[in-house]
Parts: C-alpha cells; sequence; structure tokens
C-alpha cells in the first residue's frame, strides 16, 4: 500500500511538473509571437515609408522628390499651351542648329538655338535640345530650360531625366550660393550696434528704398527729392500730387513694418498684407487702400485670377505662409515666392508691387537680413525673372533676390569698412534715373 502511494504520489509530481512546462513552453511561445508578429509590424512600416525614396526607376524621376515650392507653375496651362505662330520657322532653325552641331560648328548653333526658342519659346521639343547643347557649360541654364519644358509637357520623360540629371547639380550650387550670402550677413552682425555708420546706412537705405520701390513704378521723383518730401513734408515744384503721395504712402507702410511686423511673434498674415497695402495706397487711391480689386487687370502678357476667384486664392495664400513648407525653405526662397506668389495673384488694383517686396522685406528682416532693394535700373531683369517663373520655373527670380540681397548687404559692409587713404571705394548711386542708362 505504501509502495503504491509512493508511486502515485511520484506519478503526481511528474504529471505536474509537465503540465508546468507546457503551459510555460505555451506562455513563452506566445511571447515570441507577439514579438515576431511587432518587429514584422515596424519592418513593413519602415519598408512602406522608406522603399519609395530608396528603389526609384533612374530613368524617370519623380517630380515629389524635388524641393517644395520650387516647381510651382502658377502660370495657367492654356497660355503656355498656345501654338506659336512661328513654330514651323522655329523647327525649321532648330533642325538647322542640330546640323551645324553635327559639323561642329557651335557658335552659328548658339545663335540657331536662341532664335529658335524665341520663335517659339514654349515649344518642349526646342526646349530640351537647347538645354542640352547649353548643359555642359551653364547647367543652371540648362536645367532652366528643362523645367520650362516640364511645365508645357509634364509627362515628358525625356525632359524628366534630364532634370533629374542637373537639378542635383543645380541645387548645390544654389545652396552655395546661400551659404556665402549667410556668412555675409553674419559678418554684418558683428558690427557693433551703437555704430555711428551704420546708422547712417540705414538712415540712407530706408531713402534709397522709397525711392526705388516707386521708380520701378514709373514715379519720376529722384533720390534727392523722395528724401526731402519724407524729411520736410514739403511739395517738390514741378511733381504731380500723386507722386507725393506715392512716396507718403510707401513711408507710411515702410513704418508699418518696421515698428509692427518687425515686433509680430506670429507668423505674417494676409491681413497684414492689407495693412500694408492700406498704407501704400493710402495717400494716392484711399478708397482702394486695403482692399481687394473688384475689375480684371493685365500685367504684360501675364492674366491675374478674375475678380470673383482673388478671395480664394488669398485664402490659400494665406494658408500657405501658415503651413509648414516655408519653415523648409531658406529665408530668402521663402521671401522671395512669398512675392511671387503675390504679385502672380494681383489681389489690388494699383500697389501689387511695392506691397510684394514690403512683404518681401518682412519676411527676409524677420529673419536677420537687411532689408533688401531691388533697383530701379534692374527693373527690366526683376520683370523678366517674374515672367520666367510665369513660364514655369520660379528659381530664376530666387536667385535674383538672393544677387539682390548680397549686394545690399555688401554696400552696408562697405558703407561701415574704414578704407585706408588712396583706397578706391564702390561707386555711389546717383541721384536721377539716368543711372539706369549707364
Amino acid at each position: 500500500m505504501a509502495d503504491g502511494m509512493t508511486q502515485l504520489c511520484d506519478l503526481c509530481k511528474r504529471l505536474r511538473s509537465s503540465s508546468f512546462l507546457s503551459t510555460k513552453s505555451k506562455n513563452m511561445s506566445n511571447v515570441v509571437h507577439l514579438i515576431l508578429a511587432s518587429l514584422t509590424g515596424v519592418a513593413v512600416a519602415l519598408i512602406a515609408t522608406y522603399m519609395p525614396l530608396i528603389w526609384r526607376p533612374v530613368w524617370i524621376p519623380s517630380f515629389e522628390s524635388y524641393a517644395p515650392g520650387f516647381n510651382l507653375v502658377l502660370a495657367p496651362q492654356k497660355a503656355l499651351l498656345e501654338k506659336s505662330p512661328l513654330e514651323g520657322e522655329a523647327l525649321q532653325a532648330l533642325n538647322v542648329a542640330l546640323e551645324m552641331l553635327k559639323e561642329r560648328k557651335r557658335d552659328k548653333a548658339l545663335k540657331l538655338f536662341k532664335q529658335a526658342t524665341a520663335l517659339s519659346p514654349h515649344h518642349p521639343d526646342i526646349l530640351l535640345h537647347y538645354g542640352e547643347f547649353l548643359e555642359e557649360d551653364d547647367v543652371i541654364h540648362a536645367e532652366h530650360l528643362y523645367a520650362r519644358a516640364l511645365a508645357v509637357s509634364p509627362g515628358n520623360s525625356r525632359a524628366l531625366a534630364n532634370r533629374g540629371r542637373t537639378l542635383p547639380k543645380v541645387r548645390q550650387l544654389d545652396q552655395e550660393m546661400l551659404d556665402k550670402i549667410d556668412s555675409k550677413r553674419d559678418e554684418l552682425f558683428r558690427i557693433p550696434k551703437g555704430s555711428l555708420a551704420m546708422k547712417r546706412a540705414v538712415t540712407e537705405a530706408y531713402y534709397q528704398h522709397i525711392y526705388h520701390s516707386n521708380a520701378i513704378e514709373g514715379n519720376t521723383m529722384t533720390l534727392s527729392m523722395t528724401r526731402a518730401i519724407v524729411e520736410t513734408r514739403m511739395a517738390v515744384p514741378g511733381k504731380s500730387i500723386l507722386e507725393h503721395n506715392e512716396v507718403l504712402g510707401l513711408d507710411e507702410a515702410m513704418k508699418f513694418v518696421n515698428g509692427s511686423l518687425l515686433q509680430k511673434q506670429e507668423r505674417v498674415t494676409v491681413d497684414d498684407i492689407l495693412e500694408i497695402h492700406r498704407r501704400v495706397l493710402g495717400h494716392a487711391h484711399p478708397l482702394e487702400a486695403g482692399r481687394y480689386r473688384k475689375t480684371q487687370v493685365y500685367v504684360s502678357d501675364h492674366v491675374p485670377p478674375s475678380p470673383e476667384e482673388v478671395d480664394k486664392h488669398m485664402e490659400e495664400f494665406n494658408s500657405w505662409l501658415l503651413s509648414r513648407e516655408p519653415e523648409m525653405l531658406h529665408p530668402i526662397e521663402f521671401a522671395a515666392l512669398a512675392h511671387y506668389k503675390l504679385v502672380f495673384i494681383h489681389p489690388f488694383t494699383d500697389g501689387n508691387g511695392r506691397t510684394a517686396r514690403l512683404l518681401m522685406n518682412s519676411v527676409l528682416m524677420r529673419a536677420g537680413f537687411p532689408p533688401v532693394i531691388i533697383r530701379f535700373q534692374d527693373r527690366y531683369e526683376y520683370y523678366e525673372h517674374l515672367n520666367h517663373a510665369n513660364h514655369g520655373d520660379v528659381r530664376p527670380f530666387i536667385r535674383f533676390v538672393a544677387r539682390c540681397t548680397q549686394r545690399t548687404i555688401e554696400e552696408y559692409l562697405s558703407a561701415t569698412t574704414i578704407y585706408p587713404v588712396g583706397h578706391l571705394k564702390h561707386p555711389e548711386l546717383t541721384d536721377s534715373h539716368e543711372e539706369s542708362a549707364q
């Protein structure tokens, strides 16, 4: 009986032991399965996120891979797709240019490429051939031509491949340019705040900004006249009341930017733009100041949105200003894009350019840059780059703003530098519109 009880106890122990091990093994198995499932989920998520960035057919680069904001094509596609009446002559010039290229007559080929582009500026084949001709010597211009071809024909595989090849090089060059400007800005920061030379330079730049911004729009006041009106509020003989009021309005708008927008912690919005415009036109056209236009306007060959669409476009513009995209851009890129978007919409009957330039400077000054002056004598280049942006590539306009920023900083540095005796200083601006002809 005792032996039987002993065997029974041993059997129970073995059963309990086997049951415990079975339960433990099952629990361990469940834990392992849970860990494996978690790792599988993480792996799938990583693959889904990064595989589109890692694996991509090299012959068709995606438009989404380009930097935000730079593929902005706000111009109506219909305007770009209109067939040139001289297209036949342009294609004939293109064929002759290709023949000259085969014969290694590059100078003649270049002239013919320029002629073909002038006759039919939006034909994708002409743009692509011309870009491929220029790519080795001028990759920036070549990439610009590829971008214009894509604006007309977004699915053009040849244009996508060409731009995918040139865009990284152009980005690198652009970044080097922006880094150089940043270093000059840092050099400007090192000037003592109490510098009298800097105070004089800031005051002079204030009057120059009013003069140049108004002169671009057709105001005939000279720099000395502009300064006299701002300082004394007295009339200048021989000049219209309208021109006087344009000077006073821009003075009020710049005071608003310097006194209010630069102190504002939040981002600049459309409401701030309306306040700028209210001051720009406050003296010249008080009934239109700070109000969207109610009529259609035309700017050279660009037809802005209809009056019924202005509110919608400005709401979208405001959403963009408050979005995260501007945060990913360099301040110069952000400022140039904000300027371009506003003048493309052209929300006001008058004063759009002056308001856009003040908006641009508001962005730059809030980022630590001095207010940039777009000079009267550069107005043709200024409008030409805005036109390029309407045709599908805003990068040339960004580079133009960057060059103006660099020149402005260099003028500040020059004005605050003590030169040794006999050293030649930079030439100063003259006091009339005749400087544009020099």
